[in-house]
């Protein structure tokens, strides 16, 4: 057997692990395995593909980003070409994609990505690829699994820098703003908002009104609490449904979200008169080297993903469904995003403690 494994979309703490496993898994096996650079980008390029055995994957567990590296451009589907005046436009290069895996002698695909990857893979199994999935994504948005690994090491990156402004934001009597990723699942802002003790947590799923805002800061005030932490998920909005984008990039990219933490701190120094200072954590959350949970969690999902491919079962993501790893049909989680439930424990908490959420 001849396995390539693929990372696509953003980075996340834990692809490494998943590699390493998956490498082991099938060497144990005696199976071949083999890395595609920059996603499918390598593949389709035919100069991006590499080996991988036991000792390239060596010491390689505890570290972040990917070895293969990633890309968010890349989708065969929609792949982005220059013409002869330097113009980009989109054509359909899967045919080419499944013929370059097939010319390559490739048994099976692991894929390793978020949302996106996998709506990929599942179109290219519908083209006959052998793929099998896994879920990778900080944002904890992926339908099908409990848990997508390199969210809780970004959420453990969220809850230290929370923690460290609390000092300064009581030293200056200042508001400070924090804006989270986690795009339209506020699972990161919720959850090391909640772990980092703020005051005000703002997430996609609750439509926030900003004087809902204000009254909790100066609530605060009035209790002799001269200072406040606000949390805000960048894809946060008001009750207007109003979202700031930095940017819309180029052609076959995914807009940029961004922007709402100044918008909110605007607001609350505008009606507060308190000084109000933004920090946008960013990629600071993807970095770094994963925690213990998301080591192990990978590793598990690297060596399950061998097994489907042991057991000819393709087409499917392994995801973490109660203290178990089970395999899970594309066809049932494709397009459907994972959204924080507002009648869930962690909500009903945050509510209990009196942590406002803007409505």
């Amino acid at each position: 057997m001849r396995i390539a494994i693929s990372t696509g979309g953003g980075d996340a703490p834990g692809l490494n692990a998943v590699i390493r496993a998956v490498v082991l898994s099938a060497h144990h096996r005696g199976w071949r395995s083999y890395g595609i650079q920059r996603g499918y980008e390598g593949l389709l390029s035919f100069e991006g593909v590499v080996p991988l055995g036991p000792a390239q994957v060596r010491g390689i567990t505890h570290l972040g980003g990917t070895i293969l590296g990633t890309t968010n451009r890349g989708n065969p589907f929609r792949y982005v070409m220059r013409d002869a005046d330097g113009k980009e436009h989109e054509t359909d290069r899967s045919e080419d994609m499944v013929a370059a895996f097939q010319a390559s002698g490739f048994d099976a695909l692991v894929s390793i990505g978020g949302d996106g990857s996998l709506q990929i893979s599942y179109e290219l199994w519908k083209k006959g690829l052998p793929v099998v999935c896994v879920p990778k994504t900080i944002d904890n948005d992926v339908s099908g699994t409990q848990r997508s690994f390199g969210f809780d090491t970004a959420v453990s990156t969220a809850t230290e820098a929370i923690d460290r402004l609390h000092s300064t934001a009581e030293s200056h009597d200042r508001v400070m703003v924090v804006e989270l990723m986690g795009r339209y699942a506020g699972w990161i802002a919720l959850s090391s908002g909640l772990s980092g003790s703020a005051d005000v947590i703002l997430l996609p799923e609750i439509p926030f009104d900003i004087e809902k805002v204000i009254a909790k800061i100066r609530s605060r005030e009035a209790a002799g609490r001269r200072f406040s932490i606000v949390v805000v998920a960048e894809g946060a909005r008001s009750k207007d449904g109003t979202v700031e984008l930095v940017e819309r990039r180029g052609v076959g990219t995914v807009d940029r979200l961004g922007g709402i933490g100044s918008k909110v701190a605007r607001a609350i120094e505008h009606f507060t008169g308190k000084e109000t200072r933004t920090l946008v954590l960013g990629h600071l959350q993807r970095g770094g080297s994963p925690t213990t949970y998301d080591r192990l969690l990978a590793l598990r999902f690297g060596a399950a993903a061998v097994r489907a491919i042991a057991d000819g079962v393709f087409g499917i993501m392994v995801g973490l469904r109660g203290s178990g790893i089970e395999q899970v049909p594309l066809a049932e989680i494709v397009g459907r995003s994972k959204n924080v439930p507002l009648d869930c424990d962690t909500i009903a908490t945050a509510r209990e403690l009196e942590i406002s959420l803007g409505d």
